[in-house]
């Protein structure tokens, strides 16, 4: 394969040396290639693996000795001496490099001069505990090298490596193709995330007609969840439109150009998936909260009943209680024996008092009676 020409007005630094670090960076476990921040650094020709040099400034002098050679360096969680040595040796520009110093940057793609600045959030879907892992990943594109940087545990690019070794012929299309083969890894790991959620989603729908108390909290937090993930894909539909709106400009390769057509698809396809996420959430919430209402109205209405039914009762109660009292309370007054109470002597001491309490007992259950306590 001839040798393919550096594009006009890049420039790299002859001999930039390692920039010493500036404090200690905190401990980190060792990676292959031998360095704290360097997970990988391997150079390549003509799409075949050529050396892989243990330190950032043995890739440098590799990459120097093979001229039509690519460099694929990648870094996790980088010290920021390895983030100024890479800034020097490849004329990155130092927005890029700030920006790639610190996680939650947003999903974008920016140009500078002849080097491309990519930031990608990938996402993978935890079974155990039902929820999503987001990652973030920068990657550096250059006419010669690619160097990806990463924050957290995802995405694993080893199986991206491995992939683009096994077709050589994809591999040396160049840096494009691997920035390309990243992308198609980040949007393919989207899949089961949208299977995942899929599920919660019928559970949720099960649980919510089920009457379950938690599901409330669950609908919140896979809403928050589909916020994340919506901010992580929708910025894609538009990166990867303006890189095909490059095309001509740059000279991109056709099979590189149809490959990044189907990345473009599954990313549309995936946005519009999260974005039906959001709207059946949010119409299931609506729908729980409707139900909420209906349980605690048929609850409130229940409790008036039963309110109702027992005053009823102590409407009844205190309509027996009082007519019975009556009786009871002339029958204790006569009761009592004392010599100067007239009516003791009476002959009809005995019928009158009978007759006085059997018409207050009547009279009192006529006006329970008109006012349907009894």
């Amino acid at each position: 394969m001839p040798e393919r020409p550096r594009k006009p007005g890049w420039r790299r630094t002859p001999s930039a040396p390692q920039a010493p670090p500036s404090e200690p960076s905190p401990p980190q476990p060792p990676g292959p290639a031998g360095s704290a921040g360097i997970v990988r650094a391997v150079l390549y020709r003509d799409g075949v693996r050529v050396l892989a040099p243990a330190t950032l400034s043995e890739t440098y002098r590799a990459l120097r000795e093979q001229p039509s050679g690519m460099a694929w360096i990648g870094l996790a969680r980088p010290t920021e001496s390895e983030l100024h040595s890479l800034a020097a040796e490849f004329g990155l520009h130092p927005l890029a490099v700030e920006d790639a110093k610190e996680a939650h940057q947003r999903p974008k793609l920016e140009r500078y001069g002849d080097t491309l600045f990519v930031v990608l959030r990938a996402a993978r879907y935890l079974d155990a505990p039902e929820e999503i892992d987001f990652g973030e990943l920068h990657v550096f594109v250059g006419p010669d090298f690619v160097i990806t940087v990463r924050h957290a545990a995802a995405p694993d690019l080893s199986a991206v490596r491995r992939r683009m070794e096994e077709t050589p012929e994809l591999l040396k299309l160049g840096p494009e193709a691997v920035l390309y083969a990243i992308l198609d890894a980040v949007v393919d790991g989207y899949a089961p995330v949208v299977s995942g959620v899929q599920n919660d989603i019928d559970e949720i729908e099960t649980e919510v007609f089920r009457g379950d108390p938690a599901v409330s909290r669950r609908i919140y937090e896979l809403s928050r969840e589909m916020v994340e993930f919506q901010r992580a894909t929708r910025p894609l539909v538009g990166m990867l439109h303006g890189l095909m709106a490059g095309f001509s400009k740059y000279g991109t390769d056709d099979e590189l150009q149809r490959y990044l057509r189907d990345v473009a698809d599954h990313v549309t396809h995936t946005s519009e998936r999260v974005d039906g996420f959001r709207q059946a959430l949010t119409e299931i919430l609506t729908v729980n909260a409707t139900l909420v209402t209906q349980q605690q109205n048929a609850e409130m209405r229940a409790l008036a009943e039963a309110g109702f039914e027992q005053n009823e009762e102590i409407k009844k109660i205190s309509s027996w209680a009082a007519i019975l009292f009556a009786p009871t309370l002339v029958g204790t007054i006569y009761g009592m024996n004392f010599a100067h109470m007239p009516e003791l002597r009476w002959g009809l001491g005995y019928p009158f008092a009978i007759v006085l309490m059997a018409v207050v007992c009547v009279s009192l259950y006529v006006v329970f009676k008109r006012r349907d306590w009894l």
